[in-house]
């Protein structure tokens, strides 16, 4: 046996979720971690001084074979591909009306290494970067230790890290605060719900662009949907195709977002935005069925 924790599992999962994007890749990066140590001999696990340090290192080199991997499986995904959202406890509204917001120092609590925004981001970068990033900026690695992961200089490392923290700081000046997110998302979800097409165009920047994953699996725009009024027209012809479509507030990945689910109560789409100047100006619509699983039972 090892001596982790149910918290010290939990840990595994958060590290490489944020490497991976994706719930149900980063629990097979922590099996196949255990995995691994199974595989060790008494001996040698017993030679293992910080077992935590040990699964925590061998899940990064998990999750780097797999982001490597990953963009070649990605170059023939169907569609835009988005990170999983990732539900949490707290909500952000109980109520339609914009009042119902959240106390904004208590969303800004949230790590803001789980964002959907900061996360597309993170998928742009290369796996070396996202790693030293990751472990680094969110995990307090140190960059010796992150080269012997990635297998650079930790020098090399350290400027990994570098290009993707500056990159990363411009993301978050830009993606709004909890409250205006909570606003915005709020004042969304009454015009899609009213079928409101003018009322959804004022709620969206005139440069807005819309991203939807289906992963092939469900009706999606393969490309961008880009300005304020085809957007409005994207989502309310969604109530066309699906009469019983209602919303819920909810929290994605740390931050004010929708949930839009069926009249059974089965998810359709988790929707997260950033906001400037009051308005939306990106929508990221995961669709794809299979990264709705853990939004079950989370309507309202």
């Amino acid at each position: 046996m090892t001596d982790l924790e149910p918290s010290d599992r939990a840990q595994l999962l958060r590290v490489a979720y944020r490497l991976l994007g994706s719930l149900a890749e980063a629990e097979d990066a922590v099996q196949e971690a255990y995995a691994r140590w199974y595989a060790l001999s008494h001996e040698r696990r017993g030679e293992v001084r910080v077992p935590q340090a040990w699964f925590t290192t061998t899940v990064s080199r998990v999750c780097l074979d797999v982001l490597r991997s990953a963009r070649a499986r990605r170059e023939h995904y169907v569609g835009e591909w988005l990170p999983e959202p990732e539900p949490s406890a707290l909500p952000w509204t109980s109520a339609v009306g914009a009042t119902d917001v959240a106390d904004p120092a208590e969303l800004a609590q949230h790590d803001e290494s789980l964002t959907m925004a900061l996360l597309v981001l993170l998928e742009s970068m290369t796996p070396a970067e996202r790693v030293a990033f990751v472990l680094h900026d969110v995990f307090d690695y140190r960059y010796d230790e992150i080269a012997a992961i990635v297998g650079r200089t930790p020098h090399a490392c350290r400027q990994l890290a570098s290009v993707a923290r500056n990159r990363a700081r411009d993301e978050r000046r830009r993606s709004g605060d909890g409250a205006e997110l909570a606003r915005t998302a709020s004042a969304i979800k009454r015009a899609w719900e009213a079928g409101d097409l003018d009322g959804l165009v004022r709620q969206l920047d005139p440069g807005a662009v819309a991203l939807v994953d289906g992963g092939g699996h469900v009706s999606a725009p393969r490309e961008p949907v880009r300005g304020a009024g085809a957007i409005a027209r994207l989502l309310l012809g969604v109530l066309t195709r699906q009469p019983d479509l209602s919303l819920t507030g909810t929290t994605v990945n740390g931050t004010p977002g929708l949930l839009a689910h069926d009249g059974a109560g089965r998810p359709l789409a988790v929707i997260s935005i950033t906001v400037t100047d009051g308005r939306a100006d990106r929508l990221w619509v995961v669709r794809n069925p299979a990264k709705l699983t853990a939004w079950a039972g989370h309507a309202q």
